[in-house]
């Protein structure tokens, strides 16, 4: 009997002991890539209507794959630990044979280019592309609504819709839904981080620059970094492993650790479950024999004036300024409102901004160079409902989702967001660690050592989303 004449059990979730087991169970002959894919494909057709993350999916050519990795397999061709995954991209990276929409309904596909270098490495590597997750508008948006292609639902609410996270919104529901092993995002202020953190995922922002870009919408080149949004810190580590053919060590370990809290902005207007998880997480990570040290950052208060200074023109760019005014009737009101900002913008105002924050990033590590990392709450507040957004104080408060995340991209750091809302709250929340640039291997390996010692959540449970619920 051939590898791929196995036959698996469909309603068994080939990933709930991660890609490790997964790929061990290949080659063991326990799993195939077909099976692993038609689970995937099968949760998809079963909640997708309801749920809304894939935009696309292409069931042909992702079936067609998975037999002839099963096939790679048969012959004794290993093409490494992602072999047969099935993954979802956000529709904001260029995949041959699928169209991208960029969240948009004015045409764009021409400014994502073509495939890019991310994309064609999961596909040697043997990931299986399932088809494109659901976006923001243009990237540009922290809560996951989109008005114009639609928005999806966080799956941990079932009885009402509650805001995803964005931009990589899809990318997120996707996953926590078992539709995919993970998916790719992008992260130019929190976008990877965000949606990890509002559906109780784990969410790695690269550094800027270490994950080509090519293939990808440029929101903002200057802060624009892509990533993956995973079930675990370990699926992760082994997707960056694949990604940058470098070795990342397992686990780092706790007792040699020091961690930096930033005094003040980071923890102003918390949500009491996130600041109650929070220092749930700094509790058990002290009795494992972490040092918490107190930091300044008083920089971060700068993403309020950079980010309009520098998104806005950047995205304008991309788009001209004649594109956007042809775009601008059909598009998201905060997106078109976030856009249009940059019309007004000087010159000198934006190169001002540039310029500032070129400089921020040696600033900020020479003050950081005491402490392995620096850790915060990922987003000041838990997933809002969408009607609650009606209320023009809570709409305002849910524009503030980014807070905590954008200095980390203005200082061109590598970021986690955890999730640890199974530390005493009802909703997800998120512990965010931050690294200096490039220590990504570094990274990894620290919040993979947090994971094991502070413990992660199940996904949600979708019995809420049958169509007989």
């Amino acid at each position: 009997m051939t590898h791929s004449s196995i036959q698996n059990n469909p309603t068994t979730d080939p990933f709930a002991g991660g890609i490790s087991e997964f790929a061990q169970r290949l080659r063991n002959g326990d799993m195939t890539a077909i099976s692993a894919t038609d689970y995937c494909l099968s949760r998809i057709k079963h909640y997708n209507d309801r749920l809304g993350a894939f935009v696309y999916v292409d069931e042909a050519g992702a079936r067609a794959t998975a037999h002839a990795i099963d096939a790679l397999l048969d012959n004794g061709t290993d093409l490494g630990p992602l072999m047969g995954v099935p993954i979802g991209i956000k529709d904001l990276f260029a995949v041959v044979g699928m169209p991208v929409t960029n969240g948009s309904l004015h045409p764009t596909a021409d400014l994502s280019g073509t495939e890019g270098t991310i994309v064609k490495r999961l596909k040697q590597a043997g990931a299986i592309v399932l088809g494109k997750t659901a976006t923001v508008e243009f990237a540009l948006g922290a809560t996951g609504i989109n008005e114009a292609c639609g928005t999806p639902w966080n799956p941990h609410d079932a009885t009402e819709p509650r805001i995803p996270g964005g931009s990589s919104s899809g990318s997120a529901v996707a996953t926590a839904a078992g539709m995919c092993a993970f998916a790719l995002g992008t992260d130019t202020g929190g976008s990877v981080r965000i949606p990890a953190c509002m559906n109780a995922l784990t969410g790695h922002k690269t550094t800027h620059g270490r994950w080509p870009v090519d293939g990808v919408f440029p929101l903002s080149p200057t802060l624009d970094s892509i990533g993956p949004i995973c079930r675990s810190v370990e699926d992760a580590r082994l997707i960056h492993q694949a990604m940058m053919r470098e070795v990342v060590p397992a686990t780092a370990p706790l007792r040699a650790l020091t961690f930096g809290i930033p005094t003040g902005y980071f923890f102003d207007e918390l949500d009491e479950d996130v600041r109650h998880t929070f220092d749930q997480a700094v509790s058990l990570l002290g009795e494992a024999g972490v040092q918490f040290v107190d930091i300044a950052l008083p920089e971060a208060v700068e993403r309020e004036t950079l980010f309009p200074a520098i998104v806005p023109a950047e995205l304008l760019s991309t788009l001209t300024v004649d594109g956007f005014h042809s775009a601008k009737a059909s598009m998201d009101s905060v997106t078109r409102a976030r856009a249009e900002a940059g019309l007004g913008l000087e010159a000198v105002d934006y190169l001002i901004a540039r310029k500032r924050q070129a400089a921020l990033v040696p600033l900020i590590q020479q003050r950081l160079t005491a402490v392995d990392a620096w850790v915060a709450p990922t987003c000041p507040f838990t997933p809002m409902t969408l009607a609650s957004l009606q209320d023009p104080a809570m709409a305002a408060r849910s524009l503030q989702a980014s807070r905590n995340t954008q200095p980390g991209n203005l200082f061109g750091e590598c970021s986690v967001s955890l999730p640890i809302g199974h530390l005493g709250a009802t909703l997800p929340t998120g512990f965010q660690l931050s690294c200096a640039p490039g220590q990504d291997a570094r990274l990894l390996s620290i919040a993979n050592a947090v994971q094991q010692c502070i413990g992660q959540p199940p996904l949600p449970n979708l019995s809420g989303f049958d169509s007989t619920a």
